[in-house]
């Protein structure tokens, strides 16, 4: 029997390995439960707070490079993003607290005038021949099932934010500790991980940085971007709650292909509840914002990161859907990424064993 024979044959016995002892750990799953209460309680504000410390991480190394301490520089930049989100909370949340609760007070209303809009396009809809009537009204059966989806999706959402506020009051903590102790972690990573497996894992993170890393901190930077401009473009409209809609678009902006129709909706919705010219004029403030921000922002500061075919994009979030809802959708082209550059690196593994 050959070497290269000899190596597939162990390859094969160590899956059918894992496979069995992914079948016994299933049968005994019920002991695990409490331990995955902890886990799951603990994923979120980890989670998120080694999210932030991996974006703030290049800050705190420059200024490190250039002669400051680590945890000077950490409480420097700590000290400045927490004075900037006071500033924008100072300023902004007011604002946005109003506009909040006068929709909310407005809410009623609206959809009184959004229904009768829907009963007077649902009657000029009947006058039409029997083929594009019966069409059309699958086309609202369609459009109801996916509202209703999609409300059901921000309750969610929202339920979720409002349970997990402890969670978030930790993260700030977290934070600073990682940003502050990051030597001490990566040491930490590097004695515990096998002596043939560092320098391959090396090479893996630092791919796997110069893909997820730059795409993210590029596309937030584009959503960003994309609030701005539709904050201003919605208030010289005179749309009613320019920053609550611009935050939306901003945030719905980080969704690829989908985001943009997904964003829009609702300020033209509440543009067309005011009359149907400030509804076309905003139609075309965002299709410019979009075209600004397709041909301009994201070729100049995110470029073209991930090198992955707009098919596996659009399957990636069929699947973010399915799977997680809005969640879903927003995690789905980062995993997509990541996975990406695990595959090849495993490839490579393969080839070189």
């Amino acid at each position: 029997m050959g070497q290269t024979q000899q190596k597939w044959i162990a390859r094969l016995l160590i899956v059918l390995l894992i496979l069995l002892i992914l079948y016994m750990l299933s049968r005994v799953a019920f002991l695990a439960e409490p331990f995955l209460l902890i886990g799951k309680a603990l994923l979120l504000p980890v989670g998120i707070a080694a999210l932030l410390s991996y974006f703030l991480h290049p800050l705190v190394e420059k200024l490190h490079q250039n002669g400051m301490e680590r945890r000077w520089a950490v409480s420097l930049i700590f000290l400045a993003v927490i004075g900037l989100i006071s500033f924008v909370v100072m300023i902004g949340l007011p604002f946005l607290i109003a506009q909040v609760q006068h929709a909310f007070a407005q809410l009623p209303g609206k959809i009184n005038e959004l229904t009768v809009l829907v009963n007077r396009l649902q009657d000029q809809l009947n006058s039409l021949p029997e083929p594009l009537q019966s069409q059309s009204k699958e086309w609202t059966v369609q459009l109801e099932a996916w509202s209703g989806k999609a409300l059901d999706q921000v309750e969610k959402v929202a339920v979720f934010l409002l349970h997990s506020v402890f969670a978030f009051l930790v993260i700030p903590f977290l934070v600073f500790y990682f940003l502050k102790d990051y030597d001490l972690v990566e040491k930490t990573a590097w004695y515990v991980t096998p002596r043939k497996w560092r320098q391959p894992l090396q090479r893996y993170l630092k791919d796997l940085d110069q893909t997820f890393g730059s795409f993210i901190r590029g596309q937030l930077l584009v959503s960003l971007s994309v609030a701005v401009l539709s904050i201003i473009g919605l208030w010289l409209l005179g749309v009613p709650y320019p920053i609550l809609l611009g935050l939306f678009i901003g945030a719905a902006d980080l969704i690829p292909y989908f985001g943009a129709f997904i964003g829009a909706a609702p300020a033209i919705i509440v543009a067309l509840l005011e009359s149907w010219q400030l509804a076309i004029f905003t139609a075309i403030l965002l299709i410019v914002i979009q075209q600004v921000e397709g041909n301009v922002l994201s070729p100049f500061i995110v470029g073209k990161t991930l090198h992955l075919h707009p098919m596996l994009i659009i399957l990636a979030l069929l699947v973010g859907i399915q799977t997680g809802g809005v969640i879903g959708l927003l995690v789905a082209v980062p995993m997509l990424a990541i996975a990406k550059v695990t595959l090849w690196h495993l490839r490579l593994h393969l080839m070189n064993d």
